[in-house]
């Protein structure tokens, strides 16, 4: 008898670390009723024409409460938009070379404060830019006051902006050298590009602005020199077949190519097409970039994947690092992870960054439904997601668009998900 009570009490305690299906939405604290509007606006937003269609998902305490596609993979065959279907998640990346690093810093590989320089020795001396002259994209410099640390990179405070989606400024320098915003990279190297990078100026003095950039393309290419594995290999290795996600990749596999969503965008009138070219603004670059073979894995937008595949890496953050019996972090680096790391550095209103993620602050909570502590962050083709510590919720809601004018719906669906809470 003592022998099946440990039993059991062992396997709710596994049970408890992974999401897992309920009878209803009760058995997770929330309203079926009140998350039938959920149903109700996705289908009108595709009514609407504000999305092709999207998939939504919501875990409390790891138990699924609602997990459902609207709409359509295909506008013209009305093809059904399947919920495993396989999205590009571009920046959503970032929070899993973060994890790399993280591990890496576990393993005593590496220190947070540890200068670039010391693994990547070409971003020794740099400079800051001064002056810029837009008309023939010259400029002035001064010294860096300090050299960049890999924190400052898992905080977007390092000073290095974004190629193709940043400032004019870093648009046009960054061009001038052949870097990119990391998705659908042709004849490069990963090492070869941040080596072209740290030659060019930083965009203020690190430490002392929010900037977002090619942080995360430089953390991942830390991750390949210090482990020596790829960025590729090290997510599969140490985080994918652990955690048990199938879906997620660089390339998508040729036998998983039906299942990768359709891209679309809008046009002038605010009509949607399907997408064939210009991802990011990048040159020849198309939504095919997810299927085609590249040894150039961008940490900070490479990566396509399902959306049960990431609710499963944020249960395993929720979880404080643990999924399924298999430790990924301590919860000691979760709870880094999730906690202001800039100071008084200005981020958003209301909220400020931790190591790859921005977080909801007190001040912030009164804006959004979401408790102080939420840790979230998206990606440039719609998708986007959230963990809030404090009500044990994992909420994602993806769709596929190169571009929109109805982000509303992304406050929407968050607003959607809480007012169903029923405990």
């Amino acid at each position: 008898m003592i022998l099946l009570v440990v039993i059991v009490l062992q396997y709710a305690i596994v049970a408890a670390q992974q999401i897992i299906p309920v009878p209803n939405a009760e058995a997770a604290g929330f309203s079926t009723e009140r998350l039938k509007r959920i149903d109700r606006e996705m289908n009108e937003w595709v009514q609407k024409g504000w999305m092709n269609g999207g998939v939504a998902m919501i875990i409390r305490n790891g138990k699924i409460a609602y997990y459902k596609a609207a709409g359509y993979n295909n506008l013209d065959t009305k093809a059904p938009l399947q919920k495993d279907g396989i999205f590009r998640i571009a920046s959503q990346t970032k929070a899993i070379t973060s994890v790399a690093i993280m591990i890496l810093f576990e393993e005593g590989k590496l220190l947070l404060d540890d200068p670039v320089s010391k693994y990547i020795p070409a971003f020794r001396k740099q400079q800051v830019l001064d002056k810029y002259n837009a008309a023939d994209t010259t400029y002035t410099t001064v010294p860096a006051k300090k050299e960049i640390t890999i924190r400052e990179l898992l905080t977007h405070t390092s000073g290095l902006g974004y190629a193709q989606i940043g400032s004019r400024e870093s648009n046009a320098i960054y061009a001038k050298h052949n870097l990119t915003a990391g998705v659908g990279v042709k004849n490069d190297n990963l090492l070869d590009a941040m080596n072209r990078l740290a030659k060019l100026p930083l965009m203020h003095q690190p430490g002392e602005r929010w900037t977002y950039g090619l942080n995360t393309d430089l953390l991942g290419c830390l991750v390949e020199v210090i482990s020596g594995m790829t960025l590729n290999d090290f997510f599969k290795q140490r985080i994918f077949e652990p955690l048990g996600m199938k879906d997620t990749y660089f390339m998508v596999p040729k036998e998983k190519t039906n299942r990768l969503v359709t891209m679309y965008r809008e046009d002038s009138t605010g009509k949607l097409y399907q997408s064939h070219s210009d991802v990011l603004n990048g040159k020849d670059v198309t939504p095919e970039y997810a299927l085609q073979p590249s040894t150039y894995y961008s940490g900070g937008a490479g990566l396509s994947s399902t959306i049960y595949d990431y609710a499963v890496f944020l249960q395993m953050l929720l979880n404080d690092g643990k999924y399924n019996g298999k430790r990924i972090l301590s919860r000691n680096s979760v709870r880094m992870m999730t906690m202001n790391q800039i100071g008084d550095v200005p981020f958003r209103s209301g909220d400020t960054f931790g190591l790859g993620f921005s977080v909801i602050t007190e001040k912030g909570s009164g804006r959004t439904p979401a408790q102080a502590g939420t840790y979230s962050w998206g990606g440039a083709f719609s998708t986007s997601y959230w963990v809030d510590p404090k009500e044990k919720i994992v909420l994602l809601f993806y769709r596929q668009l190169q571009s929109t004018t109805k982000g509303e719906v992304v406050e929407k669906f968050r607003a959607l998900t809480y007012q169903a809470l029923n405990d």
